[in-house]
């Protein structure tokens, strides 16, 4: 599978779930490239924006299964993994698989539920695997995780430690549609759902492929070092106490291969690193309490790295040859 074989694949999902969602071009492309390099999604917006369509209109475009998780206090680690249960009439343990076992997970409002709970998602995340009472099970391909929590009601909730943060490849926002798109939204559910006639248009199968693939993508050394001088910037800026790590400059990698390669390119551009700097950054930056007051701080800080950071006069040349 070449970058045009997978610009097709993501062509399809792309067009197959704009028949359910309108608008948020960007947001699925973003769940596509996620797909793409086993990332994981965190939405932050308030309920009703359409999280839950999305997850599941993505879902049934690959013909993979999804599962929702409604975060709660009291949610149990083995609610999300799964438990042995005693099987009277076999007179043995038979293990019965928890809602992580699915293709496309939604972890709906993840910081309501306990920090044990919570922790209890990082070997699936990181690992494609979960360990119960001492055995390793394997998780589903392709697996991802789009968590979803309310930037508005914090009571009752519990923040997600940095290190938990890492795992996400992107934190996105849906946003309230334009006054067109609502209109046009009214009219696509005014009868019935489009998300119950709509057919799988990818199989799983291609899905893996095309994730075997879009890592021949080529940046060069130039783009290499333009990403790097971008995470080595949030470590020294002055508002930040905490940097983007290392392994956010190989999931900024990751993502902008991903993004040339859903547009047919066989090589990343500079317009790649600046289009997924601050999905990919900006939730991996702890800022200082003042900037914190601010919800979208942490995005403006990226921002203005990305306007004094040089960009490389040469790379698109050299990536095309």
């Amino acid at each position: 599978m070449n970058p045009g074989n997978i610009a097709q694949t993501a062509q399809a999902i792309r067009t197959n779930v704009s028949k359910v969602i309108v608008g948020k071009e960007d947001i699925v492309d973003q769940l596509i490239i996620a797909i793409l390099t086993s990332g994981h999604v965190l939405l932050e917006d308030v309920p009703g924006t359409g999280k839950t369509l999305l997850a599941k209109a993505v879902a049934r475009s690959i013909d993979g299964e999804f599962k929702r998780i409604q975060f709660t206090p009291d949610l149990l680690p083995s609610d999300l993994t799964g438990i042995h249960f005693y099987n009277q009439k076999l007179a043995e343990f038979e293990f019965r698989p928890g809602p992580l076992f699915a293709n496309i997970v939604l972890a709906d409002e993840i910081n309501r539920a306990t920090p044990r709970t919570q922790s209890s998602l990082l070997e699936s995340m990181e690992e494609r695997q979960v360990s119960i009472d001492g055995t390793t099970h394997q998780l589903g391909r392709p697996f991802l995780v789009i968590a979803t929590q309310n930037p508005v009601e914090q009571q009752g909730t519990f923040p997600l430690p940095e290190a938990q943060l890492d795992r996400f490849l992107f934190k996105l926002k849906m946003g309230y549609p334009t006054t067109e798109e609502g209109i046009a939204i009214m009219k696509r559910f005014m009868a019935d759902s489009p998300l119950e006639q709509l057919a799988p248009v990818v199989s799983t199968a291609e899905i893996e492929d095309a994730k075997r693939h879009y890592t021949g993508v080529k940046a060069t050394d130039e783009l290499l070092g333009y990403m790097l001088a971008i995470v080595e910037a949030t470590r020294k800026h002055p508002d930040a106490v905490l940097g983007a790590s290392p392994r956010s400059s190989q999931a900024l990698l990751r993502a902008c291969q991903a993004r040339a390669a859903i547009q047919g390119r066989d090589h990343v551009l500079p317009d790649d690193v600046k289009a997924m700097a601050v999905p990919v950054l900006a939730h991996r930056i702890s800022l200082r309490s003042v900037q914190r007051m601010r919800a979208d701080a942490a995005e403006h800080v990226v921002a203005g790295i990305l306007s004094t950071v040089p960009v490389p006069a040469d790379a698109p040349l050299v990536g095309r040859a």
